[in-house]
């Protein structure tokens, strides 16, 4: 299989499921459509801006698939984007959310520190001590995190990030911390890590199988 071929067959597929007028979870948002690739220079760009290399399957989207737009749940992030309510925004590196880029991923394994969150009986004792101890966990729990991008939503603050730096570079992770539920690798049925071009074409997969 030349290095090519994954990112034509994505192309023809979404094309397929475009005719096809498939309708699965978030299509409505997208459509199957994709946003203009990037060149070279720009993704370039990108990783001499932020001192990393990107994943080279996820390189490889951006130049010969597209920047963003179908993919799973409500679509593929542009680089450099993520949610913001019904719409779009830039993140900024360090800026509270997204992290630095460079500094590896702090996790190896599933992450959920409940530490510090404070029990319903307090709010009933001391509703401004609950205040203060909820406030303080949420300033840790909500962390921003090094090393990776988000990549799409979920709806209601539910992520999926690509890693960046470190041990776990070019893998995804899913971020449930919004349901308390920390954040966790994604893995297949053999119970291996999932890499963007597989989480990608999995989701392509599902959705072809909705065209008669």
């Amino acid at each position: 299989m030349s290095s090519s071929e994954p990112y034509s067959k994505i192309v023809e597929d979404l094309e397929r499921l475009r005719a096809a007028n498939v309708k699965v979870f978030g299509s409505d948002n997208h459509g199957f459509h994709l946003q203009n690739c990037l060149s070279n220079d720009e993704v370039v760009a990108f990783e001499a801006e932020h001192n990393v290399r990107l994943p080279e399957d996820y390189r490889g989207f951006l130049m010969r698939v597209g920047r963003g737009g179908a993919g799973p749940y409500y679509g593929l992030f542009n680089l450099g984007e993520m949610d913001d309510g019904y719409g779009y925004q830039s993140w900024k590196e360090d800026g509270g959310f997204v992290g630095i880029l460079a500094k590896p991923f702090p996790y190896s394994a599933p992450w959920n520190d409940l530490t510090g969150y404070p029990d319903d009986d307090l709010a009933d004792e001391d509703d401004e001590a609950y205040e203060r101890a909820l406030n303080a966990f949420e300033v840790r729990y909500w962390a921003q995190i090094d090393g990776a991008i988000p990549i799409c939503h979920l709806g209601c603050a539910l992520r999926q990030w690509l890693v960046i730096s470190g041990p776990e570079a070019g893998t995804v992770w899913a971020d449930y911390r919004v349901d308390l539920k920390g954040l966790y690798p994604l893995n297949s049925a053999a119970g291996e890590r999932v890499s963007f071009l597989r989480w990608y074409r999995d989701w392509l997969d599902q959705a072809l199988t909705g065209i008669q």
